[in-house]
């Protein structure tokens, strides 16, 4: 979806967003810090955009886009009251990660999946933790700083925040650098089970199909039974040069399948 032209979102025209140039974006953070509320509407206006490039990732979760929109400005508006322009960081670098935590706390809470209680009040301490330790170190912080914060081991905190976490889909892109985009699945093969495996099978199969009666048995008994040539040639009552020729023939027919 594109937001650049005429698109209405939570009934606002979506090209109507204007985007701050950094050095008036600290000049309002500056105002805001004081108490300017004026400087701090214009900061959440400036940045509704990045609101809206934000919420293009949660897209394929089937939820209202006007919901993940207004969700997205409440971290965006925390974003904006704990960011500290002293700092002279991006303020995207701190807006972006508040807005899509604020998102994903929703989607949680929205969920189907059930969360033992003690779980989930050791994820909300946890993510309570990390946005005021983001508030203090304006990063985002390490598992071990959070774990440090609540006093839980840092297993515990691991444990704690993938429960809660919602699934990822295998077609959620990763990756996009003006071609097709790379998807969750394009990072993902099963070593036994991929493409070229059932190909491969797919390909015995026909080319078992081909041979006759007696080639297949001469296989079983060479390949499955583990019989020598001159033995294979005694069961089934032929020259041990034969069986040699009917066995290359054999081999080549399947070969020339792959």
């Amino acid at each position: 979806m594109s937001y650049n032209r005429k698109v209405e979102v939570s009934g606002v025209n979506t090209a109507d967003f204007v985007v701050l140039k950094k050095d008036e974006a600290f000049q309002l953070f500056a105002r805001a810090k004081q108490g300017d509320q004026q400087a701090r509407q214009k900061l959440i206006q400036g940045n509704l955009r990045l609101v809206l490039s934000v919420i293009k990732r949660f897209e394929n979760r089937n939820e209202p886009i006007d919901d993940l929109f207004q969700v997205g400005c409440i971290g965006l508006i925390k974003g904006i009251d704990n960011f500290n322009a002293d700092l002279q960081l991006l303020p995207s670098t701190y807006l972006v990660p508040m807005i899509i935590g604020e998102i994903r706390r929703y989607l949680r809470d929205n969920s189907a999946m059930r969360v033992s209680r003690s779980m989930r009040d050791n994820a909300y301490r946890a993510l309570t933790a990390r946005e005021k330790l983001m508030s203090t170190l304006q990063r985002e912080p390490t598992v071990e700083e959070i774990a440090a914060e609540i006093g839980l081991p840092r297993e515990d905190v691991i444990f704690a925040l993938d429960a809660i976490s919602e699934p990822v889909s295998l077609y959620d892109p990763v990756f996009q650098d003006g071609g097709d985009a790379i998807c969750v699945m394009d990072q993902v093969k099963d070593m036994v089970n991929n493409d070229d495996s059932w190909l491969d099978q797919i390909s015995m199969k026909e080319a078992m199909n081909e041979l006759s009666d007696r080639e297949k048995r001469i296989l079983a008994l060479r390949f499955y039974d583990g019989k020598t040539q001159m033995e294979v040639a005694r069961e089934i009552g032929i020259s041990q040069a034969q069986v040699s020729r009917i066995e290359k023939g054999v081999l080549e027919k399947v070969k020339s399948r792959f």
